[in-house]
Formats: C-alpha cells, structure tokens, sequence
C-alpha cells in the first residue's frame, strides 16, 4: 500500500476538544485552537482536516473519534481534556475500545517530558494506540499541558503515520535508527534532558527554579541574603487563571432539602419529574364550565368546583358548572367560558345561589383549560446537572410543584480565612492604635464576600510573622478546610514568611508567586498534597485591602464556582462606556468602578475615586472591575477617554440612573 503521506502531502489531523463548557459555548475552547496553531505551524507535515468540540460524553466521544478514523481516514488524531481523575473526565474509557494496537511509548514519551517539569503530570491518564490507519493521543484539556504532551513526540509522528498507512517499514527503517534521529530532528541519549533548558517553560504553568527546586528563602537565611529580587517568573492574568483552572477541583454532590436553603448550590443530577403539573383538568378562569357542543343559551347551574379537593359529579349536556381559576373541571366538561361572557338569568330560592345563567360565547374544545401535564409532564426533565438554583425562586418552584423533597447538589467548598503580620490587629479592639499598627480590614470583608456568595468560612483569626505559628495556624486549617485564602505576607519583606512555609513545611508546590497585573502584583497561588491524598488549595493574597479583594474576584472565586459546580466559572464579562477618562498603567489594571444603566439604557461605568492598593474604600459602591489594557497593549496610549468602551467584570448587581 503506497502511503497517504506520498500521494496527499500533509498527514491529515483530527483535533477534539472534549469539555462540557466548551460544547455548549465554542468561544471557551482553549487548548483545541492551541493544537490546531501548532499543526498548522508545520504545513508540510500536517493539515487539520477536521476539529470538532463534544461534551465529556462516552458516546460522543467515541462516534466521533470512530468517524474520523473509518470514514474520514485520518492519520492522526488528537483529543484533549477529559484525561484526570474528576468523575466527568471520561476520555480515555471512550477510546481504549477502539484501539486496535496500544502504543505505550507515545504514552511514556508524553508523561515523561512532563513529569520532567512536575510530578503533577502523573495525574494524567493518557491513551494513544492505532485504529486501522490512524494514530490516536489523548492529551491533558490544560492548553499548555497539551500542548507539551503533543511537542514531546510530535517530531516521531510522521514516521509513526506513514507505518500506520502501510508504509513498507524495512524501506523506512533502512539507514537504522540514527538515520531515522536525524531526518526527525531529534536526538538520542539524554535528548529530553536537553530539550527543557533552564530557561523553557512548562506549558502546565509551571517554571524551573534559578536557585533550586524551591525558590523561597530557607527560614535561617539572613536578611543579607535575601533576594533583591523576586525569584518567581512575572505571568500574566490569563496564565495565572488558567493555572487555577487546572488544579481546581469539583467536589462530589450531596443530598438536600427542597427549600430556600439550596440558594447558589448546582444540582449534581438530570432531575425529572415524577408526576404530571396540573395533576387534573383545570380551569384557567373564573367562569362556568361547559359541553363545547352545547350552543349559546340559558343553562342550568348543576354544581360547583373550587380550587379545592374533592369529587365531582359528571357534567351532561345542557348542564354546567360554576368554577373558579385552577379548579377541577367535573368529568364531561370541554371547556371554560369566563363569567364576563355570561349573564344571571335567575337564582336559587334563597337568592344566594345562582340558577340559570346565560351562556353568551360559542364555546371551542380546550378554551380555557388547564390539560393534565400541559405545564410539566411526568417523566420530563425539568432541570439539568449543572444548572443554578437562584434567588429568584424559579428553580425551587419547580422543584417544589412535582413534589420533590430532596435533590443532589454539589458541595461547596469550605474556606479557611488568615490575615498575617505582626502589625495586624482586629478590627474591633477597643482603644486607639499604636505605632505601626494596623486594623485588619480583610479578613471582613474577605468574610462579608464569600459568605455572599453562599460559601462556608472558618475564621483562622491572624498569624503572627514566625514560621512556627504559620505553620501551626495552616496545618491545623488545612485538616478542616478545602481551600485557604491568607492576606499578606507574601513579598519581598523579610518577615514575609508564607512562601518558604508553603514550600519548605508543608511541602507544598508554589504554581505561581507574581502576576503582571495592578493592583495585586504579589498574589500568589499553591498546592498542597495532604495526608489523605487529596490536594489542598492554597491562595495568598496581598496585604493590601484593595489587592486583596480584586484578586479574591479575579482568581479565587472562579476556582470556588468550579468546586461547587458551576460552569462556566468566571465572572461576566461585558462591554461598558467610560463615564470619565481613566490613566492607563505600565500593567494591565482591575480599575473600581461603579456601574449604572442610564437613561437611554446603555450601561455606564464611573470610577470609585483613587485606586491606591492600600484604599479599601475604592471597593465602596463597586460592582465592577474595568479590565484596563497596559500601555503597551495600546501601543503607547496613555489615557482612555470619556465615552470610550472597555471590558468590565460584573461583581454585583447594577444599579440604576445616577
């Protein structure tokens, strides 16, 4: 058989992102883009052919993977995401099957060129094998992750492809190995070492060390010795996000009541309906209920149904029945005719009850008539797995109206809350302050802001700057809680304390130690591996109050939506106009600002004042952050004006006209 490779050009590729997110909004997709650049980077080699988005789905996954090996013939194919141990991620389960050979040295080759940078990459459960005349690799979803695991044997794949088509392999295999180095561009021996100089970056967001495997400060090292500069790599805001996304977690579901205190929680399950909404005929009106085939006339009134339980007597022809809206209709009955289209002929003896009335409409089959599951028919689901339960009712009110008493909903998870520094005291103490001194504003408003959003808190109180006591005050959090948020302590200070007792105590992985971002520079991101095997979370936020509460928006709360269920996890986004003209900065910038629908309903953005880090008082009537490009991203622009549009991160509700 000649090879597609001779007669074609370019192998033919496949690339499919599997994520729930990303299949029902293709603009989240992230590391499939990332595949197709790199492939299209190489058009002698490669041309994607096909790329497609499905949900973390076995089925899904695995008839599209089947298509484009029998039907579109590809030479390879590369899926990402779906590879971890999260209860969706499925990938590998959906194409084992359809390998017909394994190819564990693509899968050795791909896990080691990781591991090389981080342990984390055994964390990834990765298949590759052949289908007929294709190649398939599963990869990690992280874009930079795939992008690694794909690079590590990208340069082998050709030769890989033209054997799977049925290339003659002693013709290929002629010169020996050394030959076949060389036409791939690869080396042998210790290739991979070389490959990952001190100055490459792992595409999973993780950096090599200038001074060794961790980049803190040991805790006996004078202050003469201390680094004048920050160790750890400046990275962007979209890195640093993306990092988070990768190590954030969601937890498993729990069963609760149906009742206010589901507000903010994300059903874990397909809910579906176990009975019919109306559970009966129902009228829609107060009127009378009628035979649609009678004619217009004077009828008698036989009986009477109110929004009540209880048995009805048959209706006959000539006859019909008073009813109020949401009542039963009696058996018989065809339709409602509302009592403004009717006329009181005569009454009761009594005078109090209706005799005859006048039926003054020609009535049709259905008017006005509530059918039996026409609102919710039993056996419909009526919410997904995925979907919020919110303040605004809806949810527990379907929920409620088919009887549900329980319903799964994923955990929250629990924070743990630290203010740090010798010179933090409570907010409340009495008395005035001493030199140096200052109240803790953070932890209160940290408190005030996750409490809001529905997570529960444990209150660590404020640790001194020792190591003994950070240590002791994180390992004791860390056994009760799922995530920990720490304010201050994370400079350049001496006395900053926190990143050598994450890496050096609790043996824990710095992912990230500086952002290029105003205000919150400092922020800082870890990982911890606890005794129970599961991975802690570790956020250190600057001391400063404004730093500390725009951070907390931009990267904690996404990862605490992510755990509770929540897709997609960031915060909105939307365009705004500036109300006034606003300084750009050398970084991109999260300006405070208050949000108004004008007069004319467009949606106007006025700044909080000044946007000092220090000023908590910019977070004061805020409901959004503007995200403010550098200057460098506006080619040397210093200054956006009035009336200008910028993208804001909605933080609460919006107010009205100013």
């Amino acid at each position: 058989m000649v090879c597609k490779r001779h007669t074609e050009g370019a192998m033919k590729v496949g690339v499919l992102t599997v994520s729930d997110t990303a299949s029902r909004d293709a603009t989240t997709d992230r590391s499939g883009p990332v595949l197709v650049e790199l492939f299209e980077s190489d058009p002698d080699n490669w041309a994607v052919t096909q790329k497609a988005v499905v949900p973390d789905d076995i089925d899904k996954i695995r008839n599209t993977v089947k298509e484009w090996c029998d039907t579109e013939k590809l030479n390879l194919i590369v899926t990402s995401g779906g590879t971890g141990f999260a209860v969706t991620d499925v990938t590998p389960e959906a194409v084992k099957p359809l390998l017909e050979k394994e190819a564990p040295g693509l899968v050795h080759g791909m896990l080691a060129s990781s591991y090389a940078i981080t342990p984390f990459a055994v964390m990834a459960r990765l298949i590759a094998g052949v289908r007929g005349q294709t190649i398939i690799l599963t990869v990690p979803g992280s874009p930079k992750g795939a992008k690694e695991n794909v690079e590590a044997v990208l340069k082998m794949m050709p030769h890989a492809c033209e054997l799977a088509a049925g290339e003659n392999s002693r013709a290929l295999h002629k010169g020996g190995v050394k030959q076949l180095e060389k036409e791939a561009g690869v080396e042998g021996g210790n290739a991979h070492t070389r490959r990952h100089d001190p100055h490459h970056h792992h595409h999973h967001g993780h950096y090599h060390s200038k001074v060794g495997g961790n980049l803190s400060k040991s805790f006996d090292q004078p202050v003469t010795r201390r680094h004048r500069e920050s160790p750890y790599p400046m990275i962007s805001v979209t890195e640093a996000q993306q990092i988070i996304a990768d190590h954030s977690f969601v937890l498993n579901y729990e069963e609760k009541k149906v009742d206010h205190n589901l507000v903010g929680c994300v059903v874990a399950e397909d809910v579906a309906a176990p009975e019919n909404v109306p559970a009966y005929r129902a009228s829609i009106v107060d009127g009378y209920a009628v035979i649609a085939s009678d004619d217009p006339g004077v009828y008698p009134v036989v009986t009477v149904s109110h929004a009540s339980a209880g048995e009805h007597q048959p209706l006959k022809p000539g006859q019909i029945a008073r009813v109020t809206t949401g009542a039963p209709l009696p058996p018989g009955a065809t339709a409602v005719v509302m009592v403004e289209d009717t006329i009181l002929k005569s009454t009761k003896e009594d005078g109090k009850e209706e005799n005859e009335v006048e039926i003054l409409v020609d009535a049709k089959d259905g008017n006005n008539v509530r059918e039996i599951g026409s609102d919710v028919k039993a056996g419909s689901v009526i919410m997904r797995k995925g979907e919020e339960i919110t303040s605004v009712g809806g949810e527990v009110g379907v929920l409620a109206s088919v009887g549900r008493a329980k319903v799964k909903v994923y955990k929250k998870p629990i924070i743990g809350l630290l203010s740090t520094g010798n010179e933090v005291v409570p907010h409340d103490r009495e008395g005035g302050l001493k030199s140096g001194e200052i109240r803790d504003s953070n932890r209160p408003t940290l408190h005030t802001t996750i409490t809001a959003w529905g997570y529960p808190v444990v209150d660590l109180g404020i640790a001194k700057d020792t190591a003994q006591d950070l240590e002791s005050t994180l390992r004791t959090a860390l056994e009760k809680t799922d995530v920990v948020i720490t304010t201050g302590g994370v400079s350049m200070g001496e006395l900053d304390l926190l990143k050598p007792t994450i890496e050096h105590s609790l043996k824990g992985t710095i992912q990230f130690g500086r952002v290029a971002m105003k205000p919150g520079k400092p922020t800082t991101f870890a990982t911890i591996p606890w005794h129970d095997g599961s991975t802690k979370l570790i956020f250190a936020l600057p001391g400063n109050p404004a730093s500390a509460t725009v951070t907390f928006n931009l990267f904690i709360l996404p990862s605490l939506r992510k755990a509770a269920g929540y897709e997609p996890a960031a915060l909105p986004k939307i365009k705004v106009i500036l109300a006034e003209s606003v300084r750009l900065d050398p970084r991109p910038e999260y300006h405070r600002a208050i949000l108004h629908v004008d007069n004319e309903g467009r949606l106007k953005a006025h700044s909080t004042g000044g946007q000092r880090s220090s000023r908590i008082g910019s977070m004061q009537k805020a409901n959004a952050l503007l995200c403010l490009p550098s200057i460098e991203e506006l080619d040397g622009k210093t200054e956006l004006v009035a009336g200008e549009t910028v993208d804001a991160l909605v933080l609460s509700r919006l107010h009205g006209s100013m």
